[in-house]
C-alpha cells in the first residue's frame, strides 16, 4: 500500500493494459492499493516527494475503510482520508528544513489515525503472517487447516482487510520473493523458480510479465543493479505505524 505527497513537478504514472496505448495520470498525491499489473512512473523535472509504504494491515487499520476499494486502483488521497488532508499535510512537510523533520511530520498523521481504531481481524493477521513467512508458498487448505476457517469465510475477510483473495496475494509474495533473492542463492532462472514455489521457469516467467511487464531476467537485472548502488538515505524509510 503506497501514500504519496509531493511539491514541484508531478508524478506520471502509466498503466497498460494489453494492447491499448499506455494510460497516463499524473499526481501530486496519490493513495494506491495492492497491484496485480506493471505501472511504470516517475518525475519528468524537479519534484520532492514523500513515499509510505505500509503492510495491508497496517493500512486496514489506519484508512478505516474495506481495502478491496482500493486494490487495482490509484485514487487521491483526500477521498479516503477527507477533504484537504493532503493538501495540508504537504504544506508542512515542505516548511520542514531537513528529512527527519518531515518523517515526524508523517508518524505524527498516520498516528492520529489509529488511535482507538479497531485491531485488524486476528483470522487475517495469522494468515497473512504464515503466507509472509513462506513467501506465498502455502496452499489455500493449509492456510484454512491453520486459521479455522474455511475458504469462502478466508476470502472475504482478505477482501475486507487486505484488498485481494489469499490466492492472489501468494502469487505477489512468490514474485517478490523471486525478484529479491540473491543472485548467489541460485545457479539458473530454473533454480530460482523451484525456490520460490513456481510450477516451473515459464510459469515464473508469466508472473513476472504480467505483475512488471518486463521478463525474469531483465528484473532481476535491475534489482541487482540496484542493491549495488546501495539505498540512498532519504529513501525507504517506513512510517513506525504502518510496520506492522
Amino acid at each position: 500500500m503506497t501514500l504519496i505527497l509531493g511539491w514541484g513537478d508531478p508524478l506520471s504514472l502509466f498503466h497498460e493494459a494489453g494492447s491499448a496505448p499506455a494510460e497516463r495520470t499524473t499526481w501530486h498525491a496519490m493513495l494506491a492499493g495492492l497491484q496485480t499489473a506493471s505501472i511504470r512512473g516517475g518525475f519528468g523535472g524537479v519534484a520532492e516527494a514523500v513515499e509510505v509504504e505500509s503492510t495491508p494491515l497496517g493500512a486496514y487499520q489506519c484508512l478505516r475503510l474495506p481495502l478491496h476499494h482500493l486494490a487495482n486502483a490509484r485514487l487521491h488521497p483526500d477521498e479516503v482520508l477527507g477533504a484537504g488532508w493532503s493538501a495540508r499535510l504537504t504544506e508542512q512537510l515542505m516548511t520542514r528544513p531537513d528529512w527527519e523533520g518531515r518523517w515526524a511530520v508523517i508518524d505524527n498523521a498516520l498516528a492520529r489515525r489509529i488511535v482507538d481504531a479497531p485491531p485488524p481481524s486476528q483470522v487475517v493477521a495469522e494468515a497473512w503472517s504464515r503466507l509472509r513467512a513462506c513467501h506465498g508458498q502455502v496452499s489455500a487448505k493449509e492456510l484454512t487447516a491453520a486459521t479455522g476457517r474455511g475458504r469462502r469465510r478466508l476470502q472475504m475477510l482478505f477482501r475486507e482487510q487486505i484488498g485481494l483473495p489469499p490466492q492472489t496475494v501468494s502469487r505477489i509474495l512468490r514474485f517478490q520473493r523471486a525478484l529479491t533473492l540473491e543472485s548467489g542463492a541460485c545457479r539458473s532462472l530454473a533454480d530460482r523458480a523451484t525456490l520460490c514455489g513456481y510450477y516451473d521457469q515459464a510459469h515464473m516467467s508469466r508472473d513476472f510479465r504480467d505483475l512488471a511487464g518486463l521478463t525474469p531476467a531483465q528484473l532481476c537485472l535491475l534489482a541487482d543493479r540496484s542493491a549495488s548502488r546501495g539505498q540512498p538515505p532519504t529513501e525507504g524509510r517506513l512510517a513506525n505505524v504502518f510496520d506492522r
